[in-house]
């Protein structure tokens, strides 16, 4: 309820609710408890704790139960300002920096690789493939990986300049979809970025034939001491075949999972790569 001329906002009144609440009331207790709100929308009062993590995780999850699912031995006033506070994407603006630090969120807890990505791409027939790689850059100009272009995703992206990704980040509990149009990334890009990968993956890029069949798995250690003999001195310049893809989005929709499937959705919609974004809300 509304507290006229509060100095921190407002005073929310949580009640039990009948049901499966009344069932866990060892956890959540009977009493009304009153929640403090500041005008960042952030739940400061200790007291919700419990409150919260219901809200957060289910009606009928104990506090025990949302900690055991958020994998760690307490949940601290701190978590929970952290869940709170990522409620509020659905009022950014900026696709990018949002994205950018749902990713930062994701190199903290994802066990490994919290830039990998599944990347759709579709035949001549229509038929489409898809397959996890790994973004190895991104700003307003687009999503950036890199892949031999004699491939099958690289022949397919070729052949439409069209892909689509996805990023599931199950730590957090989050997914993003990028749709767009593709572009190569310039020389300079790619060679910059072959420079940088080990030498050993430098050579395994000219003893590979990505994608086509391949007689035994001696017949590719083979091409590859072959190719580190070609190459014992000096560097190891890159194939003319291998290179970059830019995914420049038409669409960029960030999910974050809610209780009883109630998501949170938001999309961001533009007519070409260099006009301004709309945004809408969508049903779970």
């Amino acid at each position: 309820k509304e507290v006229p001329g509060h100095p921190d906002g407002r005073l929310i009144d949580i009640k039990p609710l009948p049901g499966p609440l009344e069932r866990n009331q060892a956890a959540f207790g009977t009493s009304l408890a009153c929640v403090q709100v500041n005008g960042d929308g952030i739940v400061h009062s200790s007291i919700a704790r419990d409150l919260l993590a219901r809200m957060v995780y289910g009606s009928c999850c104990s506090r025990r139960e949302a900690v055991r699912r958020k994998g760690t031995k307490q949940m601290s006033l701190s978590d929970i300002s952290k869940l709170t506070a990522s409620m509020g994407f659905t009022e950014r603006n900026d696709p990018f920096s949002l994205f950018g630090e749902w990713l930062k969120e994701a190199e903290k807890s994802e066990p490994n690789d919290a830039n990998a990505m599944a990347l759709a791409t579709v035949d001549e027939e229509g038929l489409p493939n898809v397959r996890m790689v790994l973004l190895k850059g991104f700003d307003e100009q687009g999503f950036v990986f890199y892949t031999n272009f004699e491939s099958q995703k690289g022949q397919e992206i070729l052949g439409t300049m069209k892909a689509a990704l996805v990023f599931h980040w199950k730590s957090l509990r989050r997914q993003v979809r990028v749709r767009g149009l593709v572009e190569e990334v310039s020389s300079a890009e790619a060679d910059a970025y072959f420079s940088s990968r080990p030498r050993d993956s430098r050579i395994g890029a000219w003893a590979s034939q990505q994608s086509r069949p391949l007689e035994t798995r001696f017949a590719l250690e083979t091409a590859v001491a072959m190719n580190t003999a070609r190459y014992a001195i000096g560097d190891v310049p890159r194939p003319s075949y291998w290179s970059g893809f830019r995914i420049k989005p038409l669409s960029i929709e960030f999910w974050h999972d809610r209780p009883f499937r109630l998501h949170d959705r938001v999309v961001f919609r533009r007519a070409g790569d260099q006009s301004g974004w709309t945004k809408a809300r969508l049903y779970p």
